[in-house]
């Protein structure tokens, strides 16, 4: 399985952004799919993750109430909507896709990852 990521780029605090992660090479309709983030300096964390028929979704606490994810299998695709965007949202956003949900918001269970996206906020 390919991911890849797009959608990134700049916006200001307060502005919203549409991420973007597209599979090719074979469907992700029985993946679970998560989303993270890796700032300049610091360790990638999880950001949010859906299971494979979209009806269970987890957040990380920093992003709880203003990110939203959400996925189109027909499409191969899966999104996160960005609301509210504070500077601290700056960082590399890479999709993933997991076969274990009770693990999603570790990044070792994961089994295939894409290649991000920038995103950078600014005050």
């Amino acid at each position: 399985v390919q991911l890849q990521a797009s959608g990134g780029g700049l916006v200001q605090a307060g502005d919203s952004m549409i991420l973007s992660c597209t599979a090719s090479g074979r469907t992700l309709n029985d993946y679970e799919m998560g989303w993270f983030r890796q700032a300049p300096g610091k360790d990638r964390k999880f950001v949010a993750a859906i299971d494979w028929e979209a009806r269970n979704t987890v957040y990380a606490d920093s992003v709880k109430g203003r990110f939203t994810i959400s996925r189109d299998n027909a499409k191969n695709t899966v999104y996160l909507r960005m609301d509210k965007m504070n500077p601290d949202d700056t960082a590399i956003y890479t999709c993933a896709a997991s076969k274990n949900w009770r693990m999603v918001r570790f990044g070792s269970t994961y089994d295939y990852w894409g290649q991000g996206t920038q995103v950078t906020v600014s005050s």
